[in-house]
């Protein structure tokens, strides 16, 4: 029986499950989109996606012209796609599980026998032993018998997330050969990077790996800033010159870690293995989680040295984790203005174009009152529409974190 003859239910249709949702429909697999939140679910029915991404829309369009629905009722299927969001328990820096519990013991309410359940989400080594495994259990279905497990974790980044997800590698986890096959059968159907098949825990490391090298990377570019900070030299030529070694690929530093991946991942093997056994992990994420704080010291700095002693005079730009994208999960400005909060310091302008909605103290929402209403501008985000209105700020005083201003006066 070929994939386009089954059924699929994708659950979860934010950053993740939607794009793979509309993948897999406009490639002729019939698919049907879930999610509690009648919102998103009445949106997409009416024909809007939900958040913005280069090709989304026309990716909507394509798979509702073939075999797409959207509902907020899990349905009988043949494959189900799990796709909730995976936080980490701040006290504990271990994976929350609750919301893939949750979505899959709904799951386990409609399934017909024999069906399969991929678990998308990133998770830590084990979750899926210690949290899924047992929720068969405790209905009495036997695994390999009355339902099939498998690890599929997602590796797309906001901003090129249509292009990643066909032309990057993909990892199954599977406890059967056969399902293996099935489900890289099943994202062989849009996906042309390799697909490789391995054991569930292994694809459950491979991921939290992946993007705690990352992290550590990262963590080492914020660590030469602040160092090459201490002794007046300018990191960005450090690690420019550093680069041109072929062994060597330094990242950049900036004012923080955010999105769900790096921003999060790595607390995964912090929590589970201990700072003891995962010490160079654990000393990186707190080098990345200490750069908002570090950062508004900078912005301080320089208002002093500066004579600024007006906060509202000073723009910070940026509220997305990252440029051209309206994702702020974990945003590092966001971050930034918690640390104010703790100094019970406010005041900032605060802009960003890809954020539509008031989510901050002294939000604005054009570029032109924002730059009118400030004497000093922070970079925190290197969007498109600064890199094109550069001339804009001229007359400004600039302090750059992202290194996208050539006459910026002050960097991180």
């Amino acid at each position: 029986m070929s994939i386009f003859d089954k059924k699929v239910g994708v659950i979860g249709l934010g950053y993740i499950g939607l794009p793979t949702a509309l993948s897999l429909a406009a490639n002729g697999v019939d698919v049907i989109g879930v999610d509690v939140k009648k919102e998103i679910v009445d949106s997409l029915k009416s024909g809007q996606v939900t958040f913005e991404e280069d090709g989304l829309q026309g990716l909507y369009e394509a798979a509702v012209a073939k075999k797409m629905e959207f509902s907020t009722v899990y349905p009988s299927a043949d494959i189900y796609v799990v796709t909730m969001p995976t936080p980490y328990d701040e006290r504990t820096k271990k994976v929350d599980a609750s919301y893939i519990v949750r979505a899959v013991d709904c799951v386990l309410d409609v399934m017909p026998k024999g069906a399969t359940v991929v678990v998308e989400s990133t998770v830590s080594p084990g979750t899926i032993d210690d949290h899924v495994r047992p929720l068969f259990a405790k209905r009495g279905l036997t695994l390999g018998v009355d339902a099939h497990i498998a690890h599929a974790p997602e590796r797309i980044i906001p901003g090129n997330m249509l292009y990643e997800l066909e032309h990057n590698a993909r990892t199954i986890g599977a406890d059967e050969p056969e399902i293996g096959e099935l489900v890289k059968e099943l994202y062989g159907s849009f996906c042309k990077g390799e697909i490789v098949t391995t054991d569930i825990r292994t694809a459950e490391m491979t991921k939290v790996v992946e993007n705690t090298f990352r992290s550590i990377n990262i963590a080492y570019a914020n660590e030469l800033a602040k160092l090459c900070r201490q002794n007046g030299m300018d990191v960005r030529e450090v690690i420019r010159i550093a680069n041109k070694h072929p062994r060597v690929n330094i990242l950049s530093p900036g004012p923080g870690v955010g999105g769900h991946c790096i921003s999060v991942d790595p607390w995964f093997l912090v929590g589970d293995y201990g700072e003891s056994l995962a010490e160079l992990t654990f000393a990186a994420v707190s080098v990345n989680a200490s750069m908002p704080e570090y950062t508004l010291g900078r912005i301080a700095d320089v208002m002093e040295a500066n004579h600024i002693t007006d906060n509202s005079r000073v723009g910070l730009y940026g509220l997305t984790y990252k440029e051209d994208v309206d994702d702020t999960r974990e945003s590092p400005t966001l971050q930034l203005l918690d640390c104010m909060r703790k100094h019970l310091a406010k005041g900032f302008k605060v802009y960003d174009p890809f954020v539509k909605q008031q989510i901050c103290d002294g939000q604005v929402f054009s570029l032109d009152e924002f730059l009118g209403s400030v004497d000093m501008v922070v970079l925190l985000v290197g969007h498109s529409e600064i890199k094109q209105n550069m001339e804009k700020l001229k007359g400004k005083l600039v302090l750059d974190t992202r290194n996208v201003c050539p006459f910026a006066q002050e960097r991180l």
